[in-house]
C-alpha cells in the first residue's frame, strides 16, 4: 500500500487527490496532509482519512483546529509544511499548493527522497534547474500532474528522449478565447472566474483567462522533458479534450485523450507505473464529434510571449514573471486593477529586471521578492 502525503489538501487538486484515495484504499493510504487557513474542510478530511501529522498556514489556525481534531500532531507555519513535507513515512507526495509558496515543500519532499507528484508548476518555474538537480542526485522520480504534461508524460512512455522533436500543449483558452483586448477591458474577476471546462481554485482561474497558466506550463514543460523553448509549442483547444501532443522525429504524432477532470492525471501519478480503474468518465467521441485547434492569439493575451520571453533570457527572469503575476492577479481579484492591466505589471516588472544567473536559492527567493515588491508599486500606480 503506497503511503500519500498531500501539500494542499483543501485546494482543488488537493480535493481531487482525496477523491481518487477515497475510491481506491486498497491501494493508498494517506499518511500527512497540509492546508492553509480552511480548517473547516480540513477538519473533515482529516475525521475522514486520518492521517498522522497535519500542517496549517498558522499558529492560530493550528489552535483552533486542536480544538476540533485530538490524538492528531498538528504542525504550523512555513516551517511546519516543510517538516511534513519530508515526513519519513510517506512514499509520495502530491505537491499542490498554489503559487511560489510551494517551491520550499516541494524541495523538501525531493530531499527526503519521496517520489513527487507534482502540481505546483511555480516550483519548476522559480527554480526550475534548482529543483531538478535535486531530484537527479537525490534519485527522485518527479512525476506530472497538470493534464497537459501527464499527456506529455504517457506519449512520450518508453521512446528514447532523443525521439522527441516537439511537444505540443493544449489550452482550452479559457472563457474569453474569442474577444479582442477591447472587449477585456471592462471584465469582472467574476466573469474570468467562469471556466468554461475545468473547475479550478481562483488563481489558476484566473492564469487560464489570461494564458498565463499556458505560459507557466511552458516554463514547467522545458525542465520536465529537457525541452528547449522553441521545441514547445501551443494550441488553443477549446474542448479540452486532446490534453498534449508529441511529435516524433519521424514527423508521427501521440496524443492523449480524456474527458476534461483532474482525477485521470492525479490517479495515474498516484498509481504510476500501472492505472487504477475508472477513476473519470468515459470519453464519447461520437457525441463530441468535432476537435478544434488554433494558434495562440499573443496580441490579446501576450502573457503567453512573456512566458517565451522569460524561458529564454533565463536565470531569475522566470521567477520574476511568477511572482509579478501573482501579485498582479491578487490585486484583481481584490477589485484594484482591471484584467488588462494584469499583463502590464507583469511586463513593466520583468522590463525592470537585471537578470541573476546564479543558480542559487537564495537569489531566487530575492528575485521573488523584489518582484513582488516591484509589481505592487505599479499597481500602486494603476489605483491612481
Amino acid at each position: 500500500m503506497k503511503k500519500i502525503t498531500i501539500l494542499g489538501a483543501t485546494g482543488s487538486i488537493g480535493r481531487s487527490s482525496l477523491d481518487v484515495i477515497a475510491n481506491n484504499r486498497h491501494a493508498f493510504k494517506v499518511i500527512a496532509l497540509t492546508a492553509g487557513r480552511n480548517i473547516a474542510l480540513f477538519e473533515k478530511q482529516i475525521r475522514a482519512f486520518r492521517p498522522e501529522v497535519v500542517a496549517v498556514a498558522d499558529k492560530k489556525t493550528a489552535d483552533a483546529l486542536s480544538k476540533k481534531v485530538k490524538n492528531i500532531d498538528i504542525l504550523s507555519g512555513p516551517g511546519g509544511i516543510k517538516e511534513v513535507a519530508a515526513y519519513h513515512k510517506a512514499d509520495f507526495v502530491i505537491s499542490s499548493i498554489v503559487g511560489a509558496a510551494g517551491l520550499i515543500p516541494t524541495i523538501a519532499a525531493i530531499e527526503a527522497g519521496k517520489t513527487v507528484g507534482l502540481a505546483n508548476k511555480e516550483s519548476l518555474v522559480m527554480a526550475g534547474e534548482i529543483v531538478m538537480k535535486k531530484a537527479l542526485k537525490n534519485r527522485v522520480r518527479i512525476i506530472p500532474v497538470d493534464s497537459e504534461h501527464s499527456a506529455v508524460f504517457q506519449c512520450i512512455g518508453s521512446h528514447r528522449p532523443s525521439e522527441v522533436r516537439r511537444i505540443i500543449l493544449t489550452a482550452s483558452g479559457g472563457p474569453f478565447v474569442n474577444r479582442t483586448q477591447k472587449e477585456l477591458a471592462n471584465i469582472t474577476a467574476r466573469e474570468a472566474l467562469k471556466h468554461p471546462n475545468w473547475s479550478m481554485g481562483r488563481k489558476i482561474s484566473i492564469d487560464s483567462a489570461t494564458l498565463m497558466n499556458k505560459g507557466l506550463e511552458v516554463i514547467e514543460a522545458r525542465w520536465l522533458f529537457n525541452m528547449k523553448p522553441e521545441a514547445i509549442d501551443v494550441l488553443i483547444h477549446p474542448q479540452s479534450i486532446v490534453h498534449s501532443l508529441v511529435e516524433f522525429k519521424d514527423r508521427s504524432c501521440l496524443a492523449q485523450l480524456s474527458m476534461p477532470d483532474m482525477r485521470g492525471p492525479i490517479a495515474y501519478a498516484l498509481s504510476y507505473p500501472d492505472r487504477v480503474e475508472d477513476p473519470i468518465g468515459g470519453l464519447k467521441l461520437h457525441e463530441i464529434e468535432t476537435l478544434t485547434f488554433k494558434k495562440p492569439d499573443h496580441k490579446t493575451f501576450p502573457c503567453l510571449s512573456y512566458a517565451y520571453r522569460t524561458l529564454r533570457e533565463g536565470g531569475t527572469m522566470p521567477c520574476v514573471l511568477n511572482a509579478s503575476n501573482e501579485a498582479a492577479v491578487h490585486a484583481f481579484l481584490g477589485s484594484r486593477i482591471g484584467f488588462n492591466d494584469i499583463p502590464s505589471v507583469i511586463r513593466k516588472t520583468i522590463d525592470k529586471h537585471a537578470v541573476n544567473r546564479g543558480s542559487s536559492l537564495e537569489a531566487v527567493l530575492e528575485a521573488d521578492r523584489w518582484a513582488r515588491e516591484t509589481a505592487e508599486n505599479h499597481i500602486k500606480r494603476l489605483e491612481k
